[in-house]
């Protein structure tokens, strides 16, 4: 049951009156620092929010996902525009029990979210670096670090990719 209402909770925005804080900043991919301010404001927003246990999983995830943004997405024609910067947008949604990011950008091409593994453990040995994929491992993090992940589309276009987090529930007093 927790699991469902954890997932209710991602499609509305916090009533200011049930101990939720909100936070939506955007980015551009061209930027030079977009990477650590992505990294800088999820700290601030945790911590200012009382979540300090899951400032570390949060910033690596979020490494991982503005980095795919600016490094693969191809705005949909409809976004693009000549000279134009990619936009990036990250929502924050923290309740007592959930912290939902999600990170949006104009490529509606969904992620392929890797379904186990990407290499055998038995084939580590002496030569791992041989066996280890030089990319496409940054996916398979998220999934381990994070509760669940998953992918919604945007009107006209593009995507958003959510990860949930569980926090331990000692956070219900938060205040932004």
């Amino acid at each position: 049951m927790s699991e469902l209402a954890a997932f209710a909770h991602w499609y509305v925005e916090p009533d200011p009156s049930s101990a939720g804080n909100f936070l939506k900043l955007t980015l551009f991919a061209e930027f030079p620092n977009t990477l650590r301010v992505a990294r800088d404001m999820t700290a601030t927003f945790l911590q200012g929010a009382g979540a300090d246990e899951a400032v570390d999983d949060v910033r690596l995830i979020i490494s991982e996902l503005v980095g795919n943004v600016v490094n693969h997405a191809v705005p949909d024609l409809c976004l693009a525009r000549p000279g134009g910067s990619r936009r990036i947008d990250v929502t924050f949604k923290l309740w007592p029990k959930w912290l939902f990011v999600g990170v949006a950008d104009e490529d509606s091409t969904p992620p392929l979210l890797p379904l186990g593994d990407t290499f055998s453990p038995g084939l580590l040995g002496e030569m791992s670096e041989a066996v280890l994929p030089d990319s496409g491992r940054g996916l398979l993090l998220v999934q381990r670090v994070a509760a669940a992940v998953w992918c919604t589309p945007e009107e006209p276009g593009g995507k958003t990719v959510w990860c949930r987090f569980d926090l331990d529930g000692e956070t219900a007093d938060r205040q932004p």
